[in-house]
Formats: C-alpha cells, sequence, structure tokens
C-alpha cells in the first residue's frame, strides 16, 4: 500500500509523462532579429500609454490581484503585490472568491484576501487594473466570471505567466497578440482564434488586455505599469531598490522550450520523489516579499526541496503589509536561512541559483531558470 505523499509524487510524475506527451508547442524558437530595438521600444511605450490612469489627477486607482484561495501560484502573486505596495501609487487588494486565506504553490500561504462580493460593494465601477497570477484551476466559472465583467466595466488586465491561460478562459485573449510563459504557447493558439504569439517580449498589450513570459517578468512589468501610474521618476527609484538595471521588454525566447533531451531529463527529476528534503524557514515581520518569494520559488523548482515557514509568533507581517501563514516553530526545527541580508530582492535569486547549482549541480540550476523562463544574461556568474 502505497503512503498518501508517496502515491501524490507517483501520480504527478504519472501526469508529466502525459503533459509532455503533447507538448511539442514548448520546442525552442528562433532568437530575435538583430534589428528589433526600435520594435521593442514602441513596444514599451505602447504598454505605459496603454497603463495610463484613465483619470488624471483623480482617486488613486484600484488595482486588483486576483487570486484562487484553493491555489495561486506563490510569486505571480506576492511579485505583483509587494512592488505596488512599495511604489504607493494606488490602492492595491488581492481579490479572490472567499476572504481570508488564500493556498499559494509550491508553497507558502498567505491571508487577508477580499471576496469578490466584498469587492464590488467597496468598488462598484469595478477595479482599474486587474492582475492576473497562474492558478491550480485555470477555468475555475466564478473567478472567469468576475474578471470577465471587471474587463466589461474597464480594467485593464495583465496575465501574468500562466496566467494567460485565467485571461484567456475569460474569453480576453481571442484575436490579439500575447506573450505567456513558453509551456502554454501552443495550447493558448489552440484555445483562442485569432490569437496571435509575439516571441521576444517579457511582456505586451493588446487592447487593454497585457500578458507576460515567465514568473521572472512580473517585475519588469509591474514596473513598466508604475512608470505608467506613477512616472518614470518614481519607476526608477524602485527598480534600483530591487536591483533591477532595466524594465524592458527585451527577452530572448530561443532558450526556452523542451527538446527531446529536456523533456528526459524533466520526467527523471520528477520521478525521483523519494529523494525530497523538507527545510523549515523563519520568517519575520518586515521580511521582503519579493526576495523571499524569489528564493522559495526557486528552491522549490529543484525538485529536491520542500518548504515551510516557521515563526516563533506565527503569522507575521511582510515588508508589503501582507499576512504570511507560518506554523509555530519547534524544539525540533532547524531553520535554514534562505536570504542574504546586504543583497536587494533580484540579485537574491541569482544568489539563490549559485547556491542550488552548488548543491545540485550546473543541470538543476539551468532546470529552475528554464521553468521559471528567467534569461541567463539575468543570472549572476557563480564563483568557482
Amino acid at each position: 500500500m502505497f503512503t498518501g505523499s508517496f502515491s501524490r509524487a507517483l501520480a504527478a510524475a504519472g501526469m508529466a509523462v502525459l503533459v509532455f506527451a503533447g507538448c511539442s508547442a514548448g520546442a525552442p524558437l528562433p532568437p530575435p532579429a538583430r534589428d528589433d530595438t526600435a520594435a521593442l521600444q514602441r513596444d514599451q511605450q505602447a504598454f505605459v500609454d496603454a497603463m495610463k490612469p484613465r483619470n488624471p489627477g483623480g482617486s488613486r486607482p484600484v488595482i486588483a490581484v486576483l487570486a484562487s484561495n484553493d491555489g495561486t501560484e506563490m510569486t505571480d502573486l506576492l511579485l505583483p503585490y509587494a512592488v505596488l505596495s512599495r511604489a504607493d501609487i494606488a490602492e492595491v487588494r488581492i481579490v479572490a472568491p472567499r476572504s481570508g486565506r488564500v493556498d499559494l504553490f509550491p508553497a507558502l500561504q498567505v491571508d487577508g484576501a477580499q471576496d469578490f462580493a466584498g469587492f464590488d460593494r467597496a468598488h462598484p465601477a469595478g477595479a482599474d487594473y486587474v492582475i492576473v497570477p497562474a492558478m491550480l484551476k485555470e477555468d475555475a466559472p466564478e473567478i472567469t466570471a468576475w474578471l470577465r465583467r471587471q474587463s466589461q466595466q474597464g480594467a485593464r488586465v495583465i496575465g501574468v505567466c500562466s496566467g494567460a491561460l485565467v485571461v484567456g478562459q475569460a474569453g480576453l485573449l481571442d484575436g490579439r497578440r500575447f506573450a505567456g510563459h513558453w509551456f502554454d504557447r501552443g495550447k493558448l493558439l489552440e484555445r483562442h482564434a485569432g490569437s496571435t504569439h509575439l516571441p521576444h517580449r517579457r511582456y505586451l498589450v493588446d487592447r487593454g488586455v497585457a500578458t507576460t513570459t515567465g514568473i521572472t517578468a512580473s517585475v519588469p512589468t509591474m514596473l513598466a505599469l508604475v512608470e505608467a501610474i506613477g512616472g518614470r521618476e518614481k519607476a526608477s527609484t524602485l527598480a534600483g531598490e530591487l536591483g533591477v538595471a532595466s524594465w524592458s521588454p527585451v527577452h530572448d525566447s530561443s532558450p526556452f522550450g523542451l527538446d527531446a533531451g529536456k523533456r528526459v531529463a524533466y520526467l527523471l527529476n520528477k520521478a525521483a520523489f523519494w529523494r525530497v528534503e523538507r527545510w523549515s524557514v523563519e520568517v519575520r515581520d518586515g521580511m521582503d516579499d519579493v526576495s523571499l518569494a524569489l528564493a522559495v520559488d526557486a528552491w522549490e523548482r529543484t525538485g529536491r526541496v520542500r518548504v515551510e515557514a516557521v515563526s516563533a509568533s506565527g503569522p507575521v507581517r511582510l515588508r508589503s503589509g501582507l499576512v504570511l501563514l507560518a506554523r509555530p516553530a519547534t524544539a525540533s526545527d532547524a531553520p535554514r536561512p534562505l536570504l542574504t541580508a546586504a543583497l536587494k530582492p533580484v540579485p537574491q535569486l541569482d544568489r539563490t541559483l549559485c547556491e542550488i547549482a552548488g548543491r545540485h549541480g550546473d543541470a538543476r540550476r539551468e532546470w529552475v531558470m528554464q521553468e521559471m523562463e528567467y534569461p541567463a544574461q539575468g543570472a549572476a556568474a557563480c564563483p568557482g
């Protein structure tokens, strides 16, 4: 008789086989054209122009970060919420079918979501912007219906990474250009008539609906949104605090995809579920959301680590003000320090990737970068 965790891991490995049996649309793409600079600049300015407040000088914009209580991608939710909250240019709310707790994947849980009914009462004219992370269930009727209504009321929509699947289920990608995570592009093209995948863009917008590439694209995309709402100087200051050199849409999509060798390596990695280590990570009030999310997400994507938050005082309030749920630390816990205090949030990811290479090898580091669609030029060289 299999144990519960063994059975779930075995099922996950089997599901991976089925998924990759039909993922030829995730094959690598040709490199970008060398003369693409002018088009990239136009696309960046088009995003900023499309996302400018419709009532300049009026009340602060309202930004809803959409969530599924039962499973929302951790970095897709925490990074936009943290960046926009730190910018202090808008009222930012996490909105979900039910108020309270939101389970994140691959790890962690947060509290404080506002339910749809409560948000609608507080903002009968709707949100100005809706950020859509990836969710475990991309076609939940109550979520897609609410998103569709917000769009009809005039909200600009930004699908982060595989959040594009949720945006599509709400009927908002038909006939539009999109970016999206490399793994999803074939599915999105099949589902949405007249849609066009535009490679080599971290983000782009088409008629009020924006999409991004992988998880790590959410930081430059949110900085572009900050520029649209609060101005370029505000975005530049925030980029410096985060350790980001540029928030342009420049991106080379060609390294991201699955050839036969990568598929086999992925399946072997997912099948080795008996090697997983369980780590306790001590969290505290004021901890940086962006640093924490990037580090935890990267370690979890090695397929060798499961991370659980612990705290001497229970729930903690992160730097953004969001409440992170944590298990009380016990005498048997040996919390691991995942973060380096001197590092800014985005360089923290580079440091984490080097630590992954040191512990599990360069191939594992490269796979994590593949899943997060993090460009190699963005990762610092690891010390020898």
